[in-house]
């Protein structure tokens, strides 16, 4: 190697690490780095189908939202420590900006390490509006650097956010454009065990299912979930009056839900009448679902207590006589209060149940909350309804006992945050069973309405309420929990990269060496070092939250990333705008995994560079630059 590799500066493409795997797993499918469709039809067989018609969903811009998932973006995420809370030591993560964006930014970084993920995306009932995925930027902005970002988070170009009203040509499909590539990228996030759970009304759950199924595969549908999102009737309808909503499930791989804790309901069941020491239980019938011509071993002669001979007439009994034996040595089959019952039942008793509840698909306000319930939260926070249709908290946080533990730090995302209600939740529930859970929540910074009760209250943006919820909620709940419990937030905000991005589509001269001029050095005048780092961080694949260290010495200063402590990685970034031999040397003996400095650094000294190069090739370290 004669040089250094040079960092990526944009986003991960799925398409790319999808046919890398299949270069490497089936490389005999390929000629001249293409796919070979007679070579794939020869390696799988009577498996491959093309040119026929298939069952699915299909719509207009449906190609398109591929072209959306494969475009890179080279945005990145700033930190701003004056709107977190905690900044240093908090493991939550709130991101201002476009969350298609967001989502391409978190690829690289977060692929495959998001256990739950909760979406309230916008229902598509004609009065809603939608993020509008069509931008398209004039040549005078591409000559500003190429930025794709403006400095409140949102794309350039036109409005980022467009009503669709059922008027509107393609109604649906202009819903379905904007959900597809965001569930796609949300997919690639999850774990192999995740799980998205996704709210939806009678508008769109029927296409929301369609397209569910086609990214995540009908296979790992988990359930359809039914909330009472209401307990009262309307007399303002002409037709029926709507209580429900639906919540659809599913999951990346093999998803088994996590029990719920018994409830005073299901104890109650269990009841002791004839004082057994081994304490309540409940009878539970001896009979199977299979008949006796099904069953026929399970056919045999019981006799009562009154010395009848009896045996199943319509279904079969549910065990075998050994183990009917074993059930009467144990004194668990009961024959009634005064042992005149016609057939038995087997004693199961509390003490032996489960230790939990399978969940069922249909949730009752009592169980999961309900509106009056969210509105109340966020009068309660704020004193005012200042969000329309927010989800109340104790919703959110059935979603988390079921999919998530408190013994590990796992990774929930919300990328249509709204007021912030799942990150509040997660901060409840850690605060409840002293879990280690933590959220990340994208939200763009919509502006409220100058008339709405939000811009009364002196907020601009629905991102400015989520961030004032979280740390009001955040502050209540440490003070009611009494708990050292993490209720901070990281604060990010979408922005333009730190580094000047080649265009590789200019072809006028004139163009074309202003722009090589203008990459005699890559970064941005008025980048910072946190800012580049943060970017650094993403663009390598390692969380916002990795552990750093700033090594200050007389040479320089450089940071030190240790992305697992367990193995040992640790990953040395050097953001000095010149680099010399003794700093170099310094950081080369640390033998870190890999080490990220500055092109510029070198000053054009080749003679450096090369020595530098060769250092870390003998101590086996992964060098880049950017």
């Amino acid at each position: 190697m004669t040089e250094p590799k040079k960092l990526k500066g944009t986003s991960q493409n799925p398409q790319e690490e999808l046919i890398a795997l299949f270069q490497e797993k089936c490389p005999e499918v390929f000629s001249d780095g293409k796919v070979d469709c007679e070579k794939l039809k020869a390696t799988i067989g009577e498996q491959f189908e093309a040119g026929k018609e298939r069952y699915g969903l299909t719509w207009a811009g449906k190609s398109k939202c591929f072209r959306t998932i494969q475009e890179p973006t080279t945005a990145t995420l700033v930190p701003v420590r004056e709107e977190s809370v905690d900044f240093d030591t908090t493991k939550n993560i709130f991101i201002e900006g476009d969350n298609l964006e967001a989502l391409k930014v978190l690829q690289k970084a977060y692929y495959g390490s998001v256990k739950m993920i909760y979406i309230d995306p916008p229902y598509n009932t004609g009065n809603d509006f939608i993020y509008n995925d069509d931008f398209r930027m004039s040549k005078a902005e591409y000559r500003e650097e190429t930025e794709e970002l403006d400095s409140e988070g949102n794309r350039n170009g036109d409005s980022v956010m467009v009503k669709n009203t059922q008027d509107s040509g393609h109604y649906h499909s202009r819903w379905l454009n904007m959900m597809y590539p965001r569930l796609f990228l949300a997919r690639q996030l999850l774990r192999e065990q995740g799980v998205i759970f996704v709210s939806i009304d009678d508008n769109e759950v029927k296409n929301l299912r369609a397209i569910m199924d086609e990214i995540f595969g009908e296979e790992n549908f988990v359930a359809q979930i039914e909330w009472q999102k209401r307990y009262t009737r309307s007399n303002n309808t002409d037709g029926f009056t709507t209580v429900l909503e639906h919540i659809l499930v599913f999951s990346r791989g093999k998803f088994i839900p996590n029990l719920l804790s018994r409830n005073k309901e299901a104890d109650e069941r269990y009841t002791n009448p004839d004082n057994d020491p081994r304490g309540p239980w409940k009878a539970m019938p001896f009979f199977s679902q299979a008949t006796p011509a099904q069953r026929p071993n399970l056919c045999y002669e019981i006799v009562t207590p009154q010395g009848v001979k009896i045996k199943p007439q319509h279904k079969a009994w549910r065990s075998t006589q050994e183990v009917f034996n074993e059930y009467e040595r144990n004194k668990q089959v009961w024959w009634g209060k005064d042992n005149n019952a016609k057939y038995p039942s087997i004693k199961k008793f509390l003490s032996e149940a489960r230790q939990g509840m399978t969940p069922i698909n249909f949730w009752s306000h009592d169980f999961a909350g309900n509106t009056d319930t969210a509105n109340s939260e966020i009068k309660g926070t704020f004193k005012d309804k200042i969000f329309d249709t927010p989800k109340p908290t104790l919703l959110i946080k059935r979603m988390l006992e079921l999919s998530t533990t408190s013994t590990s730090s796992e990774i929930i995302l919300d990328f249509f945050a709204g007021s912030g209600t799942t990150t509040h939740a997660v901060m409840a529930l850690n605060a409840e069973d002293g879990g280690k859970r933590q959220c990340i929540s994208v939200q763009l910074p919509e502006v409220c309405a100058e008339d709405s009760e939000a811009a009364k209250a002196g907020y601009k943006t629905i991102a400015d309420i989520a961030k004032e919820r979280i740390r009001r909620a955040g502050k209540k709940i440490a003070e009611e929990s009494g708990k050292d419990i993490d209720v901070g937030f990281k604060a990010f905000k979408l922005q333009g990269s730190n580094f000047k991005i080649w265009r590789s589509n200019v072809t006028d001269a004139d163009e074309l060496k202003k722009q090589m001029e203008m990459f005699i050095d890559n970064v941005k005048q008025d980048s910072v070092q946190e800012n580049i780092l943060y970017e650094l961080m993403l663009k390598t694949g390692l969380h916002l939250n990795t552990p750093t260290e700033k090594e200050e010495t007389k040479d320089g200063t450089y940071f030190r990333l240790k992305p697992s402590v367990e193995n040992g990685t640790v990953v040395i970034v050097c953001l000095e705008e010149k680099l010399t031999e003794a700093l170099a040397d310094k950081m080369t003996k640390e033998k870190p995994t890999k080490f990220i400095c500055l092109d510029r650094a070198f000053g054009g000294n080749d003679q450096l560079k090369t020595n530098v190069l060769l250092q870390m090739e003998q101590a086996g370290v992964d060098f880049s630059v950017i």
